[in-house]
């Protein structure tokens, strides 16, 4: 060794001889820094409701051979860490997790958490049951969800969350920002995701950070402060300190090897700066955080806190625990302006060929499955109100919570894996099967004779046929013996009378039908289609695991009425007497035909179809003077597989079409028409995996089409993505308009973007949108109307045509983290086959302007259908001992046709929580479009109300009082005029009367004098 090693030995001796090593005590306590860039660290997790694994497997830490992910240890791990110091903060967002967690903890651990809270070290931000999607959910459940968790947040910390957290859901709706944002009473919204080529404008533009004004109707008046990450939802790269991750640590004693302290100050400095570059005032954020993190917490907090200490010994930057609503206030105490956005973040690509358009079709079995409980729920807690809640038997609170977990972006989504998506159906299933309980009892309870107080134990049970969607309703497929006869109870959870058509299936064709007032009623029995029947057979086997008993021959189809809030009976016998009105359907084929036309509707609309191709031609309505040259057809999608220049292929998140394929009907010219005095159907075979069914009833205008599409075929080692496609002769000059979460109509241009120049290299994926409720288009003349029965993508890539997404089925990984085929199959005996789906879409042609009515009214009897329940009777028992109509309203009284009853139900302390929302937009009806007016003591027929308080969206707060601190931020530059904005006046104690303009949602917690309590009392 030479003598300078030898030496340079020595040195380093003495110098650890001399230095020990010491404790340092890290000063965290900093605020924010005038005349600095202040640095906000906000530390966070990102706890996905299910994804990989199920909810309950991330929270205790199970399947980790899967992703080594435990919720509960983070929870654990994070409170020890702020316990230990008390600068140090986090926010935790996803109240599934922290309501199990918070359980299972003593009263000594909660007391010290509360005080966490209350001190500001840990914040409850967004605050819902999970980070709910933004495209695929209708906006009541993510109204539901959120209250959930808001509720509870309040009742166990007294807290109210001001900040929107949703850093990951792929695109970002503009319901989240005006209702689920500011009608919360956010301050404001942050998010990680929005187009690569709207991020890269933005940083260069320093608009990263807007006010977002998403409602054209509310305007300024619900506006939100809203922050887009410069990158995604994690630290800067080189900040990231979980146990495995690679980030140098700061390494701060010198009695040790690499010493790095200047280093990582200066690494810490120069991305403060990089991002200040592309930020305005003196503040930024870094998300100290990203999925299933702070595990081990320390790892974390330890090197920020000495990230703080040492950067603010630097001076250069002030670096600072912080949190979103830190944040907030800080920005907004900078006096900057801001610009303005308008509509919303959809589609998302993250990068060229990338478009996060796939999930708004993804898995539709689960999608209309969630809609259908969404429905149910609705009903179901009015019922519970009308009954009386009870604490010991039947209650919705199930199926409230796997409602709720259920719109995580990973779940209505339909981008889980399928042990997830399993687990998530199961829950709805077993929430379903109580509510259900609760439904029949209290149905029958109101049922009662009035000339009861107490209904006791209701005669008679009432079943229902969750089923019923394939045909299978055992309570209907009875064969009644001599003497008996079916009761069905049809219930309208609407506040306006309505009237639909039933579809039931019978065995036999010998079928009377009566209403309320025992009048016989006209009726038809349609034979059930080959295919529905083969689709029954194998889905019951499948999904009860056992054969029907009994196979119904027809569908008994008839008019049903019912008024609002109530239920009105009807009996069905098997007795059918000379003169009945129950009429079976005469059946024309068209093979062979003479003609060259075919027409169908016996009302005002009519359809006509080409005899020798069996193809719709024609649309007619003989009322509003409507003629269009329509057809409808369907296409497939290749599915981009992927390739070694360029791996991302199409699959659950993403899709890429490679290749349209329009798909022929293989027997053309054989068409089944089905004719009877309820309803016109005709049927049609487009191939072995595609079938349809188009049905005009009586008395409506609109057509409406049930599809079956599956399984879709892959042997050619091909995915597919199947669309419907509807075209007519329109010039609407590239514009559409889609739906946000079944609330407002946003305008879309094809190959456009409002805030930005497009880059077009997707030209369908890119110009695919979410659909809830439906879409629509106009030309000068007409405006043609699309509505559905559960999300879907939908667009228009043509002039004059409309384009809906139906199924998907792929062999290749998106590659987008699910790791996992989106290949849904159905087992039978193990024996699996691709899903088939069945759903509906509905159609109508309107002159300009007119088309608005019946997108809303006929949206709200799609998501709210007629709840039907079913008991048998001999002789007369049931209908003379039970009234035969009930409104839980005034009789004489009924909602305007522009307010809808979001929400009615009974909270735990007897209050009642309601919601009453404005369908229409300012603007969108001529007559519909003003301000509403409910009479709360004609809602509440019989009950004294002693007190009405109105307060945020999530029943968290006073309104008074959320309005009096809401921020009033400046906007930058010229803002375009807003049109005016109307809302509702304070409730007068004196009348009562609830006033709601265009697209306003006014939530109330309403108190009754003890002596009122439901209709009757229900044990």
């Amino acid at each position: 060794m030479s003598m300078i090693g030898v030496l340079f030995l020595i040195f380093l001796a003495i110098n650890c001889f001399i230095s020990q090593s010491a404790y340092i005590a890290y000063n965290t306590s900093q605020g924010i820094v005038s005349g600095k860039l202040n640095v906000h660290l906000v530390p966070h997790t990102h706890d996905d409701v299910g994804w990989l694994k199920t909810v309950d497997q991330y929270y205790v830490g199970a399947n980790n051979s899967i992703r080594g992910a435990c919720v509960q240890n983070v929870l654990d791990s994070m409170i020890s860490a702020l316990l230990a110091d008390k600068n140090r903060k986090f926010i935790y967002v996803e109240q599934a997790f922290f309501q199990r967690w918070w359980k299972q903890q003593s009263e000594t651990l909660q007391g010290l958490v509360k005080q966490l809270v209350k001190s500001g070290q840990l914040e409850f931000i967004n605050g819902g049951m999970c980070m709910h999607d933004e495209a695929t959910p209708h906006y009541i459940d993510m109204i539901d969800q959120t209250t959930l968790g808001h509720r509870f947040i309040k009742q166990e910390f007294d807290q109210v969350p001001r900040v929107g957290w949703q850093i990951d859901p792929f695109g970002h709706s503009a319901v989240q920002a005006y209702l689920l944002g500011a009608e919360l009473g956010f301050d404001s919204l942050f998010f990680a995701r929005i187009d690569y080529q709207d991020r890269k404008r933005r940083k260069d533009d320093k608009t990263l950070e807007v006010i977002w004004r998403g409602s054209k109707s509310l305007g300024s008046t619900s506006q939100i402060f809203t922050g887009v990450f410069p990158r995604h939802y994690d630290p800067p790269d080189g900040f990231t300190f979980e146990i495995n991750d690679v980030s140098e640590p700061i390494q701060d004693d010198i009695t040790l090897f690499d010493y790095n302290v200047q280093e990582r100050v200066d690494d810490f400095v120069a991305a403060a700066l990089a991002q200040a570059n592309v930020t305005r005032t003196n503040h930024i954020m870094w998300a100290m955080g990203t999925d299933f993190r702070y595990q081990y917490a320390n790892t974390w907090f330890r090197q920020m806190d000495k990230f703080i200490h040492y950067v603010n010994k630097d001076g250069r930057v002030n670096a600072l625990y912080s949190t979103p609503s830190i944040y907030t206030d800080a920005k907004y105490a900078t006096n900057e302006s801001w610009p303005v956005k308008d509509d919303d973040f959809f589609p998302y690509a993250d990068k060229e060929n990338t478009y996060w358009t796939g999930y708004f079709s993804s898995r539709p079995a689960f999608k209309g499955y969630v809609r259908m409980m969404s429905g149910y729920y609705l009903a179901a807690r009015q019922l519970e109100f009308f009954k009386g809640r009870s604490k010991s038997g039947p209650n919705t609170d199930a199926l409230a919570d796997a409602l709720a977990i259920a719109q995580h972006h990973d779940a209505v989504t339909g981008t889980q894996r399928q042990h997830v998506a399993s687990d998530y159906a199961k829950r709805l299933a077993m929430g379903y099967v109580e509510a259900e309980e609760l439904v029949a009892s209290s149905l029958a309870c109101l049922a009662e004779s009035t000339s009861k107080t107490e209904c006791g134990n209701p005669m008679g049970k009432l079943k229902q046929c969750p089923l019923l969607n394939v045909s299978y309703c055992p309570p209907s497929e009875m064969t009644l013996s001599s003497g008996k006869s079916m009761v069905v109870l049809v219930y309208n959870s609407l506040g306006w009378k309505r009237e639909d058509v039933i579809r039931i299936p019978v065995i036999n064709e010998s079928i009377t039908i009566h209403d309320s007032s025992g009048k016989e009623i006209e009726s038809q029995l349609i034979p059930i289609a080959n295919a529905s029947l083969k689709l029954r057979n194998y889905y019951i086997q499948a999904y009860l695991g056992k054969s029907p008993s009994v196979t119904p021959k027809y569908w008994l189809a008839f008019m049903a009425s019912a008024p609002p809030l109530g239920f009105s009976t009807y009996v069905l016998s098997n007795v059918k007497n000379p003169g009945s009105l129950t009429t079976l359907s005469t059946i024309y084929t068209s093979l062979g035909s003479d003609n060259d036309t075919l027409e169908v509707g016996q009302g005002n609309l009519k359809l006509t179809y080409a005899v020798d191709k069996g193809k719709l031609t024609h649309y007619t309505n003989s009322r509003n003077l409507v003629n269009a040259d329509i057809k409808q057809s369907y296409v497939f999608y290749s599915a981009y597989a992927g390739s070694d220049v360029d791996p991302q292929a199409s699959g659950a998140y993403i899709f890429r079409p490679n290749g349209t394929y329009p798909i022929k009907t293989e027997q053309q010219g054989l068409l089944t028409v089905i004719r009877g005095p309820v309803l016109d159907e005709v049927h049609e075979q487009i191939n072995t995996w595609i079938s349809q069914i188009t049905r005009i009833y009586k008395g409506k205008e609109h057509v409406e089409v049930e599809f079956m599409v599956g399984p879709i075929p892959i042997d050619d080692g091909i995915g597919k993505e199947l669309a419907s496609q509807i075209t007519t002769a329109m010039e609407t000059n590239k514009t559409f308009y889609t739906d946000s979460n079944g609330r407002d109509f946003i305008k879309r241009i094809r190959d456009y973007r409002t805030d930005w120049e497009l880059q077009v290299n997707q030209p369908v994926a890119g110009n695919y949108y979410p659909v809830n409720l439906g879409l629509y288009m106009e030309d000068e003349k007409r405006e043609f109307s699309v509505l559905v029965d559960r999300s879907v993508g939908g667009s228009s890539l043509e002039d004059g045509q409309i384009e809906l997404m139906l199924h998907r089925r792929f062999l290749h990984d998106d590659t987008k983290g699910v790791g996992e085929v989106l290949n849904e199959t159905v087992c039978v005996s193990e024996e699996c086959t691709g899903l088939t789906i069945q759903g509906k879409f509905y159609f109508r042609i309107d002159p300009l302007g007119e088309g608005a009515k019946w997108r809303r009214t006929v949206g709200q009897e799609i998501y709210s259908p007629f709840l039907l329940a079913f008991t048998e009777q001999d002789g007369d028992n049931w209908t003379g001992s039970h009234v035969p109509t009930y409104s839980f309203m005034d009789p004489s009284y009924s909602l305007p046709d522009n307010v809808a009853v979001v929400t009615l139900q009974e909270l735990e302390d007897g209050k009642v929580l309601l919601r009453l929302a404005h369908l229409y937009e300012t603007g969108e009806d001529k007559d519909l479009s003003v301000v509403a007016s409910v009479e709360l003591r004609k809602l509440f027929h019989g009950k004294k109300i002693s007190k009405v308080t109105e307060t945020s969206l999530s029943a968290n707060q006073d309104r008074v009082e959320m309005e009096r601190k809401k921020l009033r931020w400046k906007i930058a530059g010229a803002v375009k005029d807003e049109a005016e904005v109307f809302r509702g006046r304070p409730v007068s104690s004196s009348n009562l009367v609830v006033e709601l303009g265009p697209m306003e949602i006014r939530t109330f917690i309403i108190g009754f004098e003890p002596s009122v309590h439901g209709l009757v009392l229900c044990t």
